[in-house]
Protein backbone atom coordinates (compact mmCIF):
# COMPACT_ATOMS: atom_id res chain seq x y z
CA UNK A 1 0.00 0.00 0.00
CA UNK A 2 1.50 3.34 -1.08
CA UNK A 3 1.67 5.82 1.79
CA UNK A 4 0.22 9.26 1.03
CA UNK A 5 0.73 12.48 2.97
CA UNK A 6 -1.46 15.47 3.67
CA UNK A 7 -0.12 18.50 1.77
CA UNK A 8 -2.34 21.56 2.45
CA UNK A 9 0.43 24.08 1.75
CA UNK A 10 1.39 22.44 -1.55
CA UNK A 11 -2.29 22.38 -2.55
CA UNK A 12 -2.26 26.20 -2.54
CA UNK A 13 0.50 26.17 -5.18
CA UNK A 14 -1.89 24.47 -7.60
CA UNK A 15 -4.45 27.27 -7.38
CA UNK A 16 -4.67 30.02 -9.99
CA UNK A 17 -4.33 29.98 -13.78
CA UNK A 18 -0.65 29.07 -14.11
CA UNK A 19 0.91 25.60 -14.38
CA UNK A 20 2.43 24.25 -11.16
CA UNK A 21 5.35 21.86 -10.71
CA UNK A 22 3.35 20.34 -7.85
CA UNK A 23 0.65 19.24 -10.30
CA UNK A 24 3.24 17.42 -12.39
CA UNK A 25 4.70 15.56 -9.41
CA UNK A 26 1.24 14.74 -8.06
CA UNK A 27 0.12 13.39 -11.43
CA UNK A 28 3.15 11.10 -11.47
CA UNK A 29 2.43 10.01 -7.89
CA UNK A 30 -1.26 9.26 -8.48
CA UNK A 31 -1.37 7.96 -12.03
CA UNK A 32 1.89 6.13 -12.73
CA UNK A 33 1.39 2.34 -12.91
CA UNK A 34 4.69 1.51 -11.16
CA UNK A 35 4.42 1.33 -7.37
CA UNK A 36 8.06 2.34 -6.75
CA UNK A 37 7.53 5.64 -8.59
CA UNK A 38 4.28 6.29 -6.70
CA UNK A 39 6.05 5.73 -3.37
CA UNK A 40 9.04 7.93 -4.22
CA UNK A 41 6.97 10.87 -5.48
CA UNK A 42 4.40 10.75 -2.65
CA UNK A 43 7.30 10.68 -0.18
CA UNK A 44 8.90 13.62 -2.00
CA UNK A 45 5.66 15.62 -1.71
CA UNK A 46 5.46 14.80 1.99
CA UNK A 47 9.01 15.98 2.63
CA UNK A 48 8.44 19.15 0.59
CA UNK A 49 5.30 19.91 2.64
CA UNK A 50 7.35 19.39 5.83
CA UNK A 51 10.02 21.81 4.52
CA UNK A 52 7.34 24.44 3.84
CA UNK A 53 5.93 23.99 7.33
CA UNK A 54 9.30 24.29 9.08
CA UNK A 55 10.87 26.70 6.55
CA UNK A 56 13.94 24.52 6.39
CA UNK A 57 15.57 22.31 3.76
CA UNK A 58 16.43 18.73 4.67
CA UNK A 59 18.63 17.58 1.79
CA UNK A 60 22.30 17.03 2.46
CA UNK A 61 25.09 16.06 0.12
CA UNK A 62 27.56 13.21 0.21
CA UNK A 63 29.48 11.12 -2.27
CA UNK A 64 27.79 9.09 -4.99
CA UNK A 65 29.46 8.13 -8.24
CA UNK A 66 29.60 5.42 -10.87
CA UNK A 67 32.66 3.32 -11.64
CA UNK A 68 35.39 5.34 -13.35
CA UNK A 69 33.68 8.73 -12.89
CA UNK A 70 34.10 11.44 -10.28
CA UNK A 71 31.34 13.80 -11.41
CA UNK A 72 27.97 13.91 -13.09
CA UNK A 73 25.86 12.94 -10.07
CA UNK A 74 24.38 15.28 -7.45
CA UNK A 75 23.94 13.33 -4.19
CA UNK A 76 20.77 14.03 -2.20
CA UNK A 77 20.33 12.31 1.18
CA UNK A 78 17.33 13.22 3.34
CA UNK A 79 17.80 14.26 6.97
CA UNK A 80 14.18 13.26 7.62
CA UNK A 81 14.43 9.89 5.89
CA UNK A 82 12.76 8.06 8.80
CA UNK A 83 9.58 10.10 8.32
CA UNK A 84 9.70 9.89 4.52
CA UNK A 85 11.52 6.64 3.78
CA UNK A 86 10.82 6.31 0.04
CA UNK A 87 12.71 9.55 -0.66
CA UNK A 88 15.54 8.87 1.81
CA UNK A 89 17.92 8.90 -1.18
CA UNK A 90 16.95 11.11 -4.12
CA UNK A 91 20.06 11.56 -6.25
CA UNK A 92 20.14 13.49 -9.55
CA UNK A 93 22.07 12.32 -12.61
CA UNK A 94 23.23 14.85 -15.18
CA UNK A 95 23.26 13.41 -18.69
CA UNK A 96 24.79 15.21 -21.68
CA UNK A 97 22.32 16.19 -24.39
CA UNK A 98 23.20 16.08 -28.10
CA UNK A 99 24.65 19.24 -29.64
CA UNK A 100 21.87 21.72 -30.38
CA UNK A 101 19.47 19.60 -28.29
CA UNK A 102 18.44 17.49 -31.30
CA UNK A 103 16.56 14.37 -30.28
CA UNK A 104 14.56 11.70 -32.04
CA UNK A 105 11.36 10.42 -30.42
CA UNK A 106 12.94 6.97 -30.11
CA UNK A 107 15.86 8.45 -28.14
CA UNK A 108 13.47 10.12 -25.69
CA UNK A 109 11.35 6.98 -25.24
CA UNK A 110 14.49 4.93 -24.62
CA UNK A 111 15.70 7.33 -21.92
CA UNK A 112 12.25 7.53 -20.32
CA UNK A 113 11.92 3.73 -20.21
CA UNK A 114 15.31 3.40 -18.49
CA UNK A 115 14.46 6.10 -15.96
CA UNK A 116 11.11 4.55 -15.09
CA UNK A 117 12.97 1.30 -14.48
CA UNK A 118 15.56 2.76 -12.11
CA UNK A 119 14.33 6.19 -10.98
CA UNK A 120 11.42 8.37 -9.91
CA UNK A 121 10.26 9.32 -13.40
CA UNK A 122 11.00 13.02 -12.79
CA UNK A 123 13.04 14.58 -15.63
CA UNK A 124 14.05 18.17 -16.45
CA UNK A 125 14.77 19.20 -20.05
CA UNK A 126 17.11 21.00 -19.50
CA UNK A 127 18.73 22.33 -16.35
CA UNK A 128 20.63 25.63 -16.24
CA UNK A 129 23.74 23.59 -16.94
CA UNK A 130 22.25 22.29 -20.19
CA UNK A 131 22.09 18.70 -18.94
CA UNK A 132 19.12 16.39 -19.01
CA UNK A 133 18.39 16.17 -15.30
CA UNK A 134 17.15 12.78 -14.10
CA UNK A 135 15.89 13.59 -10.62
CA UNK A 136 15.43 11.00 -7.92
CA UNK A 137 17.04 7.59 -7.54
CA UNK A 138 18.87 5.63 -4.84
CA UNK A 139 22.58 4.88 -4.72
CA UNK A 140 22.28 1.33 -6.05
CA UNK A 141 20.13 2.26 -9.05
CA UNK A 142 22.46 5.13 -9.96
CA UNK A 143 24.98 2.64 -11.33
CA UNK A 144 22.31 0.48 -13.00
CA UNK A 145 20.76 3.48 -14.80
CA UNK A 146 24.12 4.76 -15.98
CA UNK A 147 25.20 1.34 -17.24
CA UNK A 148 22.02 0.98 -19.28
CA UNK A 149 22.01 4.41 -20.93
CA UNK A 150 25.77 4.29 -21.50
CA UNK A 151 25.29 0.99 -23.34
CA UNK A 152 23.13 2.72 -25.94
CA UNK A 153 25.26 5.86 -26.24
CA UNK A 154 24.61 8.43 -23.49
CA UNK A 155 27.18 9.87 -21.10
CA UNK A 156 27.13 11.75 -17.81
CA UNK A 157 27.73 15.49 -17.79
CA UNK A 158 29.75 17.57 -15.38
CA UNK A 159 29.13 18.25 -11.68
CA UNK A 160 31.50 19.82 -9.19
CA UNK A 161 34.75 21.74 -9.89
CA UNK A 162 35.18 20.53 -13.45
CA UNK A 163 34.46 21.31 -17.09
CA UNK A 164 30.68 21.39 -17.31
CA UNK A 165 28.35 20.15 -20.01
CA UNK A 166 28.60 22.35 -23.10
CA UNK A 167 25.61 23.93 -24.83
CA UNK A 168 25.01 25.07 -28.41
CA UNK A 169 22.06 26.70 -30.15
CA UNK A 170 19.87 24.98 -32.71
CA UNK A 171 22.09 26.39 -35.44
CA UNK A 172 22.04 26.51 -39.20
CA UNK A 173 19.51 23.68 -39.54
CA UNK A 174 16.72 25.98 -38.30
CA UNK A 175 18.15 29.51 -38.19
CA UNK A 176 19.03 31.75 -41.13
CA UNK A 177 21.24 33.96 -38.95
CA UNK A 178 23.83 31.24 -38.27
CA UNK A 179 27.43 32.23 -39.01
CA UNK A 180 29.30 29.20 -37.65
CA UNK A 181 29.19 25.41 -37.45
CA UNK A 182 27.92 25.45 -33.88
CA UNK A 183 27.59 21.72 -33.44
CA UNK A 184 31.06 20.90 -34.74
CA UNK A 185 32.55 23.43 -32.32
CA UNK A 186 30.44 21.99 -29.50
CA UNK A 187 31.45 18.38 -30.15
CA UNK A 188 35.15 19.16 -30.62
CA UNK A 189 35.30 20.98 -27.28
CA UNK A 190 33.33 18.31 -25.41
CA UNK A 191 35.27 15.39 -26.88
CA UNK A 192 38.58 17.07 -26.07
CA UNK A 193 37.68 17.76 -22.44
CA UNK A 194 35.72 14.64 -21.46
CA UNK A 195 38.30 13.64 -18.87
CA UNK A 196 38.10 17.11 -17.24
CA UNK A 197 34.31 16.78 -17.23
CA UNK A 198 34.13 13.36 -15.60
CA UNK A 199 36.94 13.78 -13.08
CA UNK A 200 36.72 17.11 -11.21
CA UNK A 201 40.19 18.62 -10.81
CA UNK A 202 39.73 22.38 -11.32
CA UNK A 203 39.48 25.24 -8.79
CA UNK A 204 35.82 25.63 -9.79
CA UNK A 205 33.48 24.99 -12.73
CA UNK A 206 34.27 25.96 -16.33
CA UNK A 207 31.55 26.26 -18.98
CA UNK A 208 31.56 26.22 -22.79
CA UNK A 209 28.62 27.67 -24.74
CA UNK A 210 28.30 28.18 -28.49
CA UNK A 211 25.90 30.57 -30.24
CA UNK A 212 25.82 30.73 -34.02
CA UNK A 213 25.22 34.48 -34.29
CA UNK A 214 25.36 37.64 -32.13
CA UNK A 215 21.75 37.07 -31.02
CA UNK A 216 23.46 34.68 -28.58
CA UNK A 217 20.42 32.49 -27.92
CA UNK A 218 22.53 30.46 -25.47
CA UNK A 219 23.25 33.57 -23.36
CA UNK A 220 26.86 32.45 -23.67
CA UNK A 221 28.37 35.91 -23.13
CA UNK A 222 26.94 36.22 -19.62
CA UNK A 223 26.67 32.55 -18.66
CA UNK A 224 29.88 30.85 -19.79
CA UNK A 225 33.59 31.02 -19.15
CA UNK A 226 34.34 30.30 -22.82
CA UNK A 227 31.76 31.83 -25.19
CA UNK A 228 32.02 31.19 -28.93
CA UNK A 229 29.78 33.55 -30.93
CA UNK A 230 29.32 33.32 -34.70
CA UNK A 231 29.71 36.64 -36.56
CA UNK A 232 30.73 38.21 -39.87
CA UNK A 233 33.25 40.91 -40.84
CA UNK A 234 32.15 42.05 -44.30
CA UNK A 235 29.10 44.17 -45.19
CA UNK A 236 25.65 43.20 -44.01
CA UNK A 237 23.47 41.71 -46.75
CA UNK A 238 20.68 44.08 -47.89
CA UNK A 239 17.86 43.13 -50.26
CA UNK A 240 16.48 46.53 -51.28
CA UNK A 241 13.37 45.01 -52.89
CA UNK A 242 12.47 43.35 -49.59
CA UNK A 243 13.14 46.64 -47.78
CA UNK A 244 10.63 48.37 -50.06
CA UNK A 245 8.11 45.54 -49.60
CA UNK A 246 8.46 45.86 -45.84
CA UNK A 247 7.96 49.64 -46.01
CA UNK A 248 4.91 49.16 -48.20
CA UNK A 249 3.45 46.76 -45.64
CA UNK A 250 4.39 48.62 -42.42
CA UNK A 251 4.94 52.24 -43.54
CA UNK A 252 7.96 54.55 -43.42
CA UNK A 253 7.21 55.77 -39.89
CA UNK A 254 7.25 52.23 -38.54
CA UNK A 255 10.62 51.51 -40.17
CA UNK A 256 12.12 54.77 -38.91
CA UNK A 257 10.77 54.32 -35.36
CA UNK A 258 11.41 50.59 -34.95
CA UNK A 259 14.50 49.94 -37.09
CA UNK A 260 16.49 53.06 -37.97
CA UNK A 261 16.10 54.95 -34.67
CA UNK A 262 16.75 51.84 -32.58
CA UNK A 263 20.19 51.22 -34.05
CA UNK A 264 22.55 51.76 -31.07
CA UNK A 265 25.36 53.09 -33.27
CA UNK A 266 23.17 55.06 -35.72
CA UNK A 267 24.48 52.97 -38.58
CA UNK A 268 21.19 52.87 -40.53
CA UNK A 269 19.55 55.53 -42.70
CA UNK A 270 16.40 55.39 -44.86
CA UNK A 271 16.61 57.20 -48.18
CA UNK A 272 13.84 59.08 -49.99
CA UNK A 273 13.56 56.28 -52.58
CA UNK A 274 12.82 53.74 -49.77
CA UNK A 275 16.26 52.14 -49.89
CA UNK A 276 18.24 51.45 -46.73
CA UNK A 277 21.87 52.44 -46.28
CA UNK A 278 24.08 50.63 -43.74
CA UNK A 279 27.23 52.20 -42.29
CA UNK A 280 28.94 48.83 -41.88
CA UNK A 281 32.03 50.33 -40.25
CA UNK A 282 29.91 51.42 -37.30
CA UNK A 283 27.60 48.39 -37.14
CA UNK A 284 28.05 46.67 -33.75
CA UNK A 285 26.18 43.45 -34.67
CA UNK A 286 23.36 44.01 -32.17
CA UNK A 287 21.11 42.03 -34.59
CA UNK A 288 17.99 44.15 -33.95
CA UNK A 289 17.48 45.22 -37.55
CA UNK A 290 18.13 41.69 -38.87
CA UNK A 291 15.57 40.27 -36.46
CA UNK A 292 12.90 42.83 -37.38
CA UNK A 293 13.52 42.56 -41.16
CA UNK A 294 14.92 39.04 -41.69
CA UNK A 295 13.97 38.89 -45.38
CA UNK A 296 15.55 42.26 -46.13
CA UNK A 297 18.70 42.12 -43.98
CA UNK A 298 21.07 39.21 -43.42
CA UNK A 299 24.57 38.51 -42.06
CA UNK A 300 27.49 39.07 -44.44
CA UNK A 301 29.28 36.26 -46.22
CA UNK A 302 32.68 36.44 -44.49
CA UNK A 303 31.79 34.26 -41.50
CA UNK A 304 33.84 33.50 -38.40
CA UNK A 305 33.60 33.61 -34.62
CA UNK A 306 34.25 36.03 -31.77
CA UNK A 307 35.69 34.48 -28.62
CA UNK A 308 34.82 35.87 -25.19
CA UNK A 309 36.09 34.57 -21.86
CA UNK A 310 34.97 35.12 -18.27
CA UNK A 311 31.18 35.44 -18.21
CA UNK A 312 29.37 34.28 -15.05
CA UNK A 313 26.62 34.98 -12.55
CA UNK A 314 27.19 36.48 -9.10
CA UNK A 315 29.73 34.65 -6.95
CA UNK A 316 32.67 36.30 -5.19
CA UNK A 317 32.08 39.48 -7.18
CA UNK A 318 29.04 40.62 -9.19
CA UNK A 319 27.85 39.39 -12.55
CA UNK A 320 30.44 39.56 -15.33
CA UNK A 321 30.02 39.60 -19.10
CA UNK A 322 32.63 37.80 -21.18
CA UNK A 323 35.70 39.76 -22.25
CA UNK A 324 36.60 39.72 -25.96
CA UNK A 325 39.76 37.68 -26.42
CA UNK A 326 39.60 37.18 -30.20
CA UNK A 327 37.54 39.80 -32.06
CA UNK A 328 37.37 37.63 -35.18
CA UNK A 329 38.64 34.21 -36.13
CA UNK A 330 37.93 32.25 -39.31
CA UNK A 331 36.86 28.63 -38.91
CA UNK A 332 37.31 27.08 -42.34
CA UNK A 333 40.05 24.48 -42.16
CA UNK A 334 40.69 21.72 -39.66
CA UNK A 335 43.72 23.72 -38.51
CA UNK A 336 41.38 26.59 -37.57
CA UNK A 337 39.27 24.29 -35.40
CA UNK A 338 42.39 22.79 -33.85
CA UNK A 339 43.56 26.30 -32.98
CA UNK A 340 40.26 27.00 -31.18
CA UNK A 341 40.59 23.82 -29.13
CA UNK A 342 44.21 24.72 -28.40
CA UNK A 343 43.12 28.11 -27.01
CA UNK A 344 40.58 26.31 -24.82
CA UNK A 345 43.32 23.99 -23.54
CA UNK A 346 45.63 26.92 -22.75
CA UNK A 347 42.78 28.72 -20.96
CA UNK A 348 41.81 25.75 -18.79
CA UNK A 349 45.45 24.95 -17.96
CA UNK A 350 46.06 28.57 -16.94
CA UNK A 351 42.80 28.60 -14.93
CA UNK A 352 43.77 25.37 -13.15
CA UNK A 353 47.18 26.73 -12.17
CA UNK A 354 46.28 30.32 -11.25
CA UNK A 355 42.70 30.51 -9.99
CA UNK A 356 41.86 30.43 -6.30
CA UNK A 357 39.54 27.79 -4.92
CA UNK A 358 35.89 28.48 -5.78
CA UNK A 359 36.90 31.23 -8.22
CA UNK A 360 35.57 31.47 -11.77
CA UNK A 361 37.69 32.41 -14.78
CA UNK A 362 36.25 35.94 -14.97
CA UNK A 363 37.07 36.57 -11.32
CA UNK A 364 40.60 35.30 -11.85
CA UNK A 365 41.05 37.73 -14.76
CA UNK A 366 39.70 40.58 -12.62
CA UNK A 367 42.20 39.71 -9.90
CA UNK A 368 45.37 39.19 -11.97
CA UNK A 369 44.62 41.57 -14.86
CA UNK A 370 43.67 40.94 -18.48
CA UNK A 371 47.19 41.55 -19.83
CA UNK A 372 48.65 38.85 -17.58
CA UNK A 373 45.90 36.44 -18.61
CA UNK A 374 46.46 37.06 -22.33
CA UNK A 375 50.19 36.58 -21.88
CA UNK A 376 49.52 33.35 -19.98
CA UNK A 377 47.45 31.82 -22.79
CA UNK A 378 49.73 33.14 -25.54
CA UNK A 379 47.38 35.63 -27.22
CA UNK A 380 48.62 39.05 -28.25
CA UNK A 381 46.76 42.15 -27.15
CA UNK A 382 44.64 43.39 -30.06
CA UNK A 383 43.38 46.99 -30.32
CA UNK A 384 40.12 45.58 -31.71
CA UNK A 385 39.42 44.20 -28.24
CA UNK A 386 38.43 47.78 -27.30
CA UNK A 387 35.42 49.16 -29.15
CA UNK A 388 36.19 52.86 -28.59
CA UNK A 389 39.89 53.19 -27.67
CA UNK A 390 39.98 56.98 -27.99
CA UNK A 391 37.22 57.29 -25.39
CA UNK A 392 38.67 54.78 -22.93
CA UNK A 393 40.45 56.11 -19.86
CA UNK A 394 42.32 52.81 -19.57
CA UNK A 395 44.30 53.34 -22.80
CA UNK A 396 47.40 55.53 -23.01
CA UNK A 397 47.23 57.65 -26.14
CA UNK A 398 50.64 59.34 -26.07
CA UNK A 399 52.31 56.51 -28.04
CA UNK A 400 49.21 55.16 -29.77
CA UNK A 401 50.37 55.80 -33.35
CA UNK A 402 53.73 54.15 -32.75
CA UNK A 403 52.15 51.10 -31.11
CA UNK A 404 49.56 50.86 -33.91
CA UNK A 405 52.35 50.79 -36.50
CA UNK A 406 54.11 48.01 -34.58
CA UNK A 407 50.90 46.00 -34.40
CA UNK A 408 50.20 46.45 -38.12
CA UNK A 409 53.76 45.35 -38.91
CA UNK A 410 53.36 42.21 -36.80
CA UNK A 411 50.08 41.39 -38.53
CA UNK A 412 51.74 41.81 -41.95
CA UNK A 413 54.61 39.52 -40.93
CA UNK A 414 52.14 36.88 -39.74
CA UNK A 415 50.22 37.06 -43.01
CA UNK A 416 53.43 36.75 -45.02
CA UNK A 417 54.54 33.68 -43.09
Amino acid sequence: MVKKYETPMLDVLEEGPWPSFISGIRRLANEHPKEMIQEMTHSLLGQLEHSYETRKGYWKGGTVSVFGYGGGIIPRFSEVGDAFPASREFHTLRVQPPAGNYYSSSMLRQLADSWEKFGSGLVTFHGQTGNIMFIGTNTENTQHFFDEINEYGWDLGGAGPCVRTAMSCIGAARCEQSCANEHKIHRLLVNNFLDDMHRPALPYKFKFKVSGCPNDCQNAIERSDFAVIGTWRDDMGVDQNEVKAYIEKKGRKYIIDNVVNRCPSQALSLNDDDTLDVDNRNCVRCMHCLNVMPKALSPGNDHGITLLIGGKRTLKIGDLMGTVILPFMKLETEEDYERLVEIAEETIDFFAENALEHERTGEMIERIGLVNFLEGIGIEVDPNMISNPRESSYIRMDEWDTEAEKWNQRQAEKAAS
